[in-house]
């Protein structure tokens, strides 16, 4: 492979931002799908909504609008200001808050899923047991949603790699910093640099079926990372 300093540089980054990302996704989005799976709460559906609208708003637009959020004038970009932190767009670490708004969705839905297909009875027998609500979660409810949290993992983790409109909005094109392996293709192809762009095309075409074939093999694709269910 005739990978340039840049090239191998983007895929670093690419790799080192969806990890850490996925890491903070599992965090977050665990919780989340937690209260999703068994809240009666009226506003299950609008929460709901809330995490799955980066599946249908096209990237550009929740960039636009993180972009907003994010800038020194915005109500984040304040915050962040004050605590001494700096803006964060154009940043690593802008990065990683746009990114985990975006694949958000593709990590909790598919534990939700794992967490509705439990049922109720085991938390049960896990209070008659008298095992504390907390104590149920992660002695019960975590192991047999396993299969859904490593499905969640894998998708988060390549739907980041695949990222390019909300990263380009927020990271812009900086080498070695914000310049992500799928704004490096588009470099290339705007360069008519075109055998390095397919060299790195067809590694992140390779990942994705790769990553499908993983999932759909093991079977937790199947049962577990249906949307909206």
């Amino acid at each position: 492979m005739d990978l340039t300093h840049d090239d191998w540089s983007a895929v670093w980054l690419t790799l080192k931002l969806a990890g850490l990302v996925t890491v903070l996704l599992l965090i977050v989005g665990t919780p989340i799908a937690w209260w999703l799976a068994r809240t009666r709460s009226p506003l299950r559906s609008v929460v709901g909504a809330v995490v799955a609208l980066p599946i249908v708003l096209p990237p550009t637009v929740l960039g636009f609008y993180l972009l907003i959020v994010l800038a020194p004038s915005g109500p984040v970009g304040r915050l962040t200001e004050a605590l001494g932190l700096g803006a964060l767009p154009f940043t690593f670490p802008g990065l990683v808050v746009a990114s985990v708004f975006y694949s958000l969705p593709f990590v909790v839905q598919p534990i939700q899923n794992a967490f509705m297909a439990m049922g109720a009875r085991p938390l049960e027998v896990a209070a008659t047991l008298r095992a504390s609500p907390l104590a149920a979660f992660f002695r019960v409810a975590l192991p047999l949603a396993r299969p859904g949290l490593l499905t969640a993992a894998v998708l988060g983790f390549a739907h980041t790699v695949g990222e390019f409109g909300v990263v380009l909005m927020i990271g812009g094109n900086i080498p070695g910093k914000t310049q992500v392996l799928s704004v490096q293709i588009y470099n290339h192809v705007e360069a008519f640099e075109y055998a390095q762009a397919h060299e790195l095309a067809a590694g992140l075409v390779a990942f994705s079926f790769l990553t499908l074939v993983l999932l759909y093999r093991f079977g937790g694709a199947r049962n577990t990372s249906g949307f909206g269910s």
